[in-house]
C-alpha cells in the first residue's frame, strides 16, 4: 500500500506529474502518446492559454498540427502525456492568457503544478539559443531537457536557481523584512540565493545579516516550493538568532521583530485587501508562496496557542 501523499498548502507541489525520464530518448514512444496527450501552451511572457472563465485551455494532441519542435516532453498523468510549447509556434486560438500566480488560485493544483513545469522549461529553452562555451547554436534533445550545442557538442541541462526563505525568530518574535515595490505595509520572511561553494546553513546567515543586520546561530530545514519566477526553488528554514536590533541597506526597505500577537492579527487578515490607513498592522504574503507557511509554522512554534 501506498501512503497518503502530503498535501502543501502552497502552490506548484501537489500532483506533480510522473516525470517518465525513460521516455525522453523514445521517439516513437512520444509520438504514440502524442494525439491523445494535452498540450499547455504558455506565450512570449509566460502566460498560458486559458478559456472564457480563465481555466486551462490545453489542447489534446491530434488537435494540434504535429508536434512542435520546440516541444517539450513534460511527463505523463495518469497514462496521459503532457507536453508544452511556446503559443507562436501552433494555429490555436484561446480568448484569455493567464499567468503563473493567478493559476495558483483560480486554477486546480495539478493544473496550476503543471503551468510551473512548463514555464520554467520553456524560460531555459529562451535563454539558452547559444552556447555558453563557444556561442554555438543550441539544438534541444531528449523531448526538450538536454541542450547540445552544434558547434562544440557542449551540454547544457534546465538551471535551476537554488534560493533560501528562513523564518528567523530570537526565540520569542519573527523577524520579518519589506521590499519597496510591495503593496503598503506587506512584510514577508528574508530570502537569498545561494552562491558557489556555499553550504544551506552558511547561505541561510549571509543572507539574513547582509540584510538585517541579524546574526544567525542555527537553523534547520523544513520544505521547499519550486519558484519558477523564472527558475529558481526555494529552500524553508527556521532560523535561530540573536535579538539584534535590524539594520537594513540596499536590499530591503524595512526589517523589523514582530510578537506573536502581531503575526496572529496579520495571519487573520485578508492578504489581497490594502489596509486603511488608520488601521495599525501589517499585512503577510499570501497562500501561494512558502512564504506563508512559514510564517504559520513558526506561529504554530512561537505563538503560545
Amino acid at each position: 500500500m501506498k501512503p497518503a501523499p502530503v498535501v502543501h498548502p502552497f502552490a506548484y507541489v501537489d500532483g506533480a506529474l510522473d516525470r517518465a525520464d525513460h521516455l525522453r530518448d523514445d521517439a516513437d514512444a512520444l509520438a504514440s502518446l502524442w494525439p491523445q496527450a494535452r498540450v499547455i501552451l504558455l506565450d512570449d511572457d509566460g502566460r498560458a492559454l486559458a478559456d472564457a472563465d480563465r481555466q486551462l485551455q490545453a489542447p489534446l494532441g491530434r488537435d494540434v498540427v504535429g508536434i512542435p519542435a520546440a516541444a517539450v516532453f513534460l511527463g505523463l498523468r495518469d497514462g496521459r502525456a503532457w507536453f508544452a510549447a511556446r503559443a507562436a509556434t501552433v494555429a490555436i486560438d484561446a480568448p484569455q492568457r493567464v499567468d503563473l500566480r493567478s493559476a495558483a488560485a483560480l486554477w486546480p493544483v495539478v493544473d496550476a503544478t503543471v503551468f510551473a513545469q512548463a514555464r520554467a522549461l520553456l524560460h531555459w529553452h529562451a535563454r539558452q539559443r547559444y552556447c555558453g562555451a563557444c556561442g554555438g547554436e543550441v539544438d534541444f534533445v531528449r523531448a526538450g531537457w538536454l541542450g547540445r550545442c552544434r558547434q562544440c557538442a557542449s551540454e547544457h541541462y534546465p538551471r535551476t536557481d537554488q534560493a533560501i526563505i528562513a523564518a528567523v525568530t530570537d526565540g520569542r518574535r519573527l523577524l520579518l523584512g519589506r521590499q519597496s515595490p510591495w503593496p503598503a505595509r506587506r512584510y514577508s520572511v528574508l530570502a537569498g540565493f545561494v552562491e558557489p561553494g556555499e553550504s544551506l546553513e552558511q547561505t541561510v546567515a549571509r543572507e539574513v545579516f547582509e540584510e538585517s543586520g541579524v546574526r544567525v546561530h542555527a537553523c534547520r530545514y523544513l520544505a521547499s516550493q519550486p519558484w519558477p519566477f523564472p527558475g529558481s526553488l526555494m529552500l524553508g528554514f527556521m532560523a535561530h538568532a540573536a535579538p539584534d536590533e535590524p539594520v537594513v541597506g540596499d536590499e530591503l526597505e524595512d526589517a523589523r521583530w514582530f510578537t506573536a500577537a502581531q503575526i496572529r492579527t496579520a495571519l487573520r487578515r485578508d492578504p489581497d485587501v490594502p489596509l486603511r490607513d488608520d488601521e495599525a498592522g501589517i499585512i503577510v504574503t499570501p497562500p501561494v508562496s512558502i512564504a506563508r507557511w512559514l510564517v504559520e509554522q513558526w506561529f504554530q512554534e512561537y505563538g503560545g496557542d
